[in-house]
């Protein structure tokens, strides 16, 4: 099977993935589709949410030749979209909107328990009924896979199959990510994945945290260092990826030593942490 989710792809054979955050416009799909990342993440949190123009921007990633030379029917860089709702608003339909347009993956900000946790999975999942083999978290995602099998550039049938959570599901293609960025989270972090199956990775939410303890944007002070390395230490012990959200050449050593096994770059058009931290991480 040729995976088509670059981030999985990454993550399953041991390896870090490496990917950007972009504002979802039809420029940025532009330059991402052709950069060396495995992932981007379409930043719709503190952006307008705008279904149509995610749908764009995604048909813009789409390049023929790139396809042909890398043997897959699907985009070269994996989009996944982060949503505006926090998890505690328990907001399926945006989550349900972004895959239905093809998106590989939801990032939810603002999870802080293991209730917000079950929803982000479940919300990611179609229905089925409970004599399934993978039932649980049961899924609530409406059908609608005709733009997303399209992008995905395979038959309805097959995206059913593969339209699950990994890696619960795995065949899935979808990454659930959740974003712990608050004392309650790191609290109930544990409890979440361990009470939640199909958590594909969790990604720190470092300027919230920060904030919450009273060092806004002090990313190198000592209680914003330990909080972050608690949640690694709980994802390592239960074998969750977790992922940095502000990688650059300056820190991504420091980053790659401490354990994150997803580093995601500013969103620029320079790849000097790209390029560092592949090397590094021996992919160069």
């Amino acid at each position: 099977m040729t995976r088509l989710n670059g981030v999985i792809g990454a993550l399953e054979q041991g390896q870090r993935a490496f990917g950007t955050f972009a504002p979802a416009d039809m420029e940025s799909a532009l330059w991402v589709s052709s950069a060396g990342y495995d992932g981007v993440i379409y930043e719709m949190e503190h952006r307008p949410w705008d279904a149509a123009l995610l749908r764009d921007t995604l048909q813009y990633m789409l390049n023929r030749k790139q396809i042909l030379s890398i043997g897959s029917p699907a985009p070269g860089v994996t989009p996944i979209v982060r949503i505006p709702a926090n998890g505690g608003e328990m907001n399926q339909w945006m989550a349900k909107q972004a895959l239905d347009m093809g998106a590989f993956g939801v990032v939810w900000p603002h999870v802080s328990t293991a209730e917000q946790a079950y929803n982000a999975v479940a919300a990611c999942r179609y229905p089925r009924r409970n004599t399934a083999p993978i039932f649980e978290p049961s899924g609530i995602r409406g059908d609608s896979p005709g733009t997303a099998a399209r992008f995905w550039g395979i038959d309805t049938k097959e995206y059913y199959r593969r339209a699950d959570v990994w890696p619960l599901a795995p065949e899935g293609e979808i990454l659930v990510i959740l974003m712990i960025e608050d004392l309650q989270g790191i609290a109930n972090l544990d409890e979440m994945l361990t009470k939640v199956p199909g958590i594909g990775a969790v990604l720190i939410g470092e300027g919230d945290l920060s904030q919450e303890l009273g060092h806004p944007r002090e990313y190198e002070h000592p209680e914003v260092i330990e909080a972050m390395a608690e949640i690694v230490r709980t994802c390592k012990a239960r074998g969750i990826p977790v992922g940095h959200p502000h990688v650059g050449s300056k820190n991504v050593e420091r980053v790659i030593e401490e354990g994150y096994s997803i580093l995601l770059a500013s969103p620029v058009r320079t790849f000097a942490a790209l390029e560092a931290g592949k090397k590094l991480a021996g992919r160069a």
